[in-house]
């Protein structure tokens, strides 16, 4: 349908109705997105804790900014001043969505001075919004702070540096924070999207040096971005999905690698075919049906392996699941519909101007010219070369590989992962800036302190001495009463380090323990029931928790599904074990050496703790991609020709579309790299040396010496007959 004269044509104007239709009649996804959706499940423990927190203890309700006043040298009574100025200001006219704030300008001078820090030179004034306030409503009430304060003293406080003798001001806490969160992703979709579309067109160029060429791949990718995003908008629009701005970010990278490679192994085909055939419509159906099968085979391993996201308990990874297998779906419909018919359209002259003709055609093109016929140059010697290496030296081939593996794989036991959500944030970020000021001046605790709250049944019982006997403990309010139940009391605790740091994470449950045995002591029972410790320390807790229970149930499922996919395709278990233990290698070894480079040369202390999961998702089903690419040429030519043979050729065929679609893969998600999001650099990196070890070690090394070692065995249970062991039977 996508070679005929008219069908070809029709298949192109379905796509640009879509896309045309799609997009003034449904919403875009980017204007669907979500940034503030809750990660956790409603039932975790933090989440049930700050749900009865609010209710019991409304004045420690909503959401707080802390809005942090500095000044080296000391704050002046003209500083505290102006902070009385804003506190009456926001008292008489609140802001949007403005739920409390502390009325300082009623208290006197003397009185204001006592919450300066013990250096003077800092002073933070909480401000709380409703719990369900939008984060685009936040944004614009801390640009009228800003507008406010730099009217009345005649600069930007918000830009004078913090180690700065004039006054400055910052925001952090849970308001600041997700302000800061959300503008980093401000534009990033299309400084993605741009960046993606120059790097590939740049190595398409570099690759077949054909403008046209270079740019149907990318033609192909687009219509398919133009059709998902107003679908995925539409989902959203309907509360079916929800989608943030970090899936949209990813899911145009992934989109422009993955689409590209797959219209890259029909290219190969089709400029193979037009060697052979001279009619490019015979040329195409050729290429088409040798290519189809793996394209196929390769987009519903990946769309699988993302599906399986949402079986997560986690919000981030359930929020990745459709927009991403849904976007490869497209994606590899496109490049079976669409780019077969754009090849169609233009034939020959998509290669311009080195054009693949026919002997016959190279002969008619000479004589007319009066020139000699230029035969054409080889191609895939290094692949030839390749291929005889892994089929004469298998064992040394496989024991080389395995080593440099196994090397990199045991650093991936040394990472140490991370659950603090600033260490994600640009070190000159608002929110970040501004902590790094509490933290010099006051306690570190002061950003986000711990509330336990405890049922005391009306018994006299204490929590104060036994918290501040924790070592990681810098203070602990006294107890406030409940507002319904008086027996409810709470206590605000506040470390002496870092809220987020894995120390203070683990101190969670030592608490939860440590408040139980108070109640234990005092005869009340069931005192499981009567703690609750809520916070974003306990936050982070159930996070790092929920995590890692997402890991050991998706990852397997995984495995067994592509496995089975396999199974399916190829019909042979021993290929379907080795293929599948050769990517979770790999994925291993690229942690590994992310971690070396993360670690010993960009100065990272710890990686964020999701990143195990997005890397493995990718990177396996990503990597099955490019041995299904080569394992089908295998397969395919064994037919006809002797197993070494087959592998020698199918090495040969596949190394230069293999190794052009890595390259790009590669540099796709390296575009992540240059967001100023930590998480994103670490996923990018990881996942791009990843591509690359499955690119240039296990596609062309590994994976075809096992296969030579195995010989026929490979094929179990299918009965293959080496040809060449027939031969030499008849001899």
């Amino acid at each position: 349908m996508m070679t005929g004269k008219i069908s070809r044509w029709v298949v192109i104007a379905v796509w640009i109705v879509a896309a045309i239709i799609l997009t003034f009649a449904l919403p875009a996804v980017k204007d669907e997105t979500s940034n503030n959706s809750a990660d956790l499940p409603a039932d975790s423990a933090s989440v049930v804790a700050d749900e009865f927190i609010k209710e019991e203890f409304p004045n420690s309700s909503g959401i707080p900014a802390l809005l942090t006043w500095h000044r080296e040298g000391g704050l002046t009574d003209a500083d505290l001043a102006e902070i009385q100025y804003l506190s009456k200001q926001l008292t008489d006219k609140p802001l949007t969505q403005q739920s409390f704030f502390p009325p300082l300008h009623e208290l006197p001078l003397p009185a204001l001075k006592k919450s300066v820090s013990e250096d003077g030179n800092t002073f933070v004034q909480p401000l709380f919004f409703k719990e369900n306030a939008e984060t685009a409503t936040l944004e614009k009430n801390l640009e009228s702070i800003n507008d406010m304060v730099s009217d009345r003293i005649g600069s930007d406080p918000f830009k004078v540096s913090t180690d700065s003798d004039e006054l400055s001001l910052r925001v952090t806490g849970p308001v600041g924070i997700s302000v800061d969160a959300t503008g980093l992703f401000a534009g990033a979709d299309f400084q993605l999207l741009l960046a993606t579309v120059i790097l590939v067109l740049v190595v398409l160029l570099l690759i077949y040096r054909s403008p046209l060429l270079a740019i149907i791949p990318l033609i192909g990718v687009g219509f398919a971005y133009l059709v998902t995003s107003p679908i995925l908008g539409y989902m959203a629009n309907h509360g079916w999905i929800t989608v943030d701005s970090q899936a949209i970010s990813i899911m145009t990278v992934l989109l422009f690698g993955a689409g590209t490679d797959y219209c890259l192994f029909l290219i190969s085909h089709y400029r193979s075919e037009l060697r052979n055939h001279a009619s490019k419509r015979e040329a195409m159906m050729a290429a088409f049906k040798d290519s189809s099968g793996a394209i196929a085979m390769s987009g519903l391993t990946i769309v699988i392996s993302l599906l399986t996201l949402l079986v997560a308990k986690y919000g981030a990874y359930h929020r990745f699941a459709v927009p991403f297998s849904l976007s490869i779906l497209i994606m590899m419909v496109a490049a079976l519909t669409l780019v077969p018919a754009l090849l169609s359209v233009f034939g020959r002259a998509s290669f311009f101007p080195i054009i693949p003709r026919t002997p016959s055609m190279e002969e008619e093109r000479a004589k007319k010219k009066g020139k000699a016929v230029k035969k054409h140059k080889e191609s895939g010697r290094i692949g030839k070369w390749i291929g005889h290496i892994v089929t004469t030296k298998p064992w040394t081939v496989i024991v080389s590989c395995l080593i440099i593996f196994s090397i990199l794989a045991g650093y991936s036991s040394q990472i140490k992962y991370s659950y603090d959500i600033l260490s994600s944030f640009p070190e000159d970020m608002n929110s970040r800036e501004g902590y790094a000021v509490i933290s010099d001046s006051y306690s570190p605790g002061e950003l986000a302190p711990v509330t336990v709250v405890v049922d005391t049944e009306g018994k006299d019982i204490d929590l104060a001495p036994a918290l501040k006997g924790m070592k990681i403990v810098e203070s602990v309010n006294d107890p406030v009463a409940g507002k319904s139940n008086k027996d409810l009391k709470s206590y605000e605790v506040k470390f002496n380090m870092n809220p987020y740091d894995i120390e203070a994470i683990d101190s969670i449950p030592d608490i939860r323990t440590l408040a139980e045995k108070e109640l234990k002591s005092a005869k009340i029972s069931n005192v499981d029931e009567k703690v609750w410790v809520g916070g974003q320390t306990a936050t982070q807790f159930d996070k790092r928790d929920t995590v890692k229970a997402d890991e050991f149930k998706i990852i397997p499922i995984i495995i067994v599904l592509i496995s089975l996919l396999l199974l399916a395709y190829l019909r042979s278990v021993t290929a379907m074990v080795y293929l599948m233990g050769t990517v979770i290698l790999s994925f291993f070894a690229a942690m590994g050496l992310g971690w070396i480079i993360l670690h010993h040369f960009m100065g990272v202390d710890a990686i964020e703790g999701t990143i195990p999961l997005y890397s493995f998702v990718f990177l396996v089903a990503l990597g099955e991609d490019y041995n299904i690419f080569m394992v089908s040429s295998i397969w395919r030519k064994k037919k006809t020709m002797s197993i070494k043979r087959a592998i020698r050729e199918g090495v040969a065929e596949t190394s230069g579309v293999i190794t052009s679609a890595g390259i790009i893969l590669a540099a796709t998600f390296s575009v992540l790299a240059t967001l100023p999001i930590q998480v994103l650099v670490q996923f990018g990196l990881i996942t791009a040396l990843g591509v690359l070890m499955d690119t240039f070690i296990v596609r062309p090394f590994l994976v075809p010496a096992i296969t030579a070692l195995l010989g026929r065995h490979a094929f179990w249970p299918s009965k293959v007959t080496d040809l060449e062991e027939k031969e030499h039977s008849k001899n």
